[in-house]
């Protein structure tokens, strides 16, 4: 199974922004692991800050399944929910966060009913669980 990572903004700084709340490995050292632990399917990933490129990368269309973490994007980017609602292929929305015991702002998703589930709070366990989900 060729399974795509989608990370939205700022989470190319993982490992060093925010570290009480994101931790401090960063994504390249965590793919690594995930990619090493998973060997049996190609986990590849993509980020941008850019929603526009995010929708672009999106309809690519070559992945058999997607794991997203639209970041801020999450909150208000009804496009990147308009893009995921024409994706029928398996889908999981990840949180590094406990995004319910964030900021009011940051308690809402207009891009998880888009997709077939969603982790939230798990730190980057979350990305694992989303792969065993979606090859099992």
């Amino acid at each position: 199974m060729k399974i795509l990572i989608l990370n939205g903004p700022n989470l190319n700084l993982l490992g060093t922004r925010e570290p009480e709340i994101y931790g401090s490995v960063s994504m390249d050292t965590f793919l690594t692991q995930l990619e090493k632990e998973f060997s049996t399917h190609q986990i590849f990933c993509y980020q941008s800050n850019v929603e526009g490129e995010i929708i672009n990368r999106i309809q690519v269309d070559d992945f058999d399944a997607l794991i997203i973490n639209p970041g801020a994007y999450t909150h208000y980017s009804y496009a990147i929910a308009d893009c995921l609602k024409n994706v029928s292929k398996p889908k999981v929305e990840v949180h590094i966060s406990n995004i319910y015991k964030r900021e009011a702002f940051r308690q809402k998703s207009v891009t998880a009913c888009c997709t077939d589930a969603v982790l939230s709070g798990f730190g980057l366990a979350g990305y694992r669980l989303a792969v065993l989900s979606l090859i099992s």
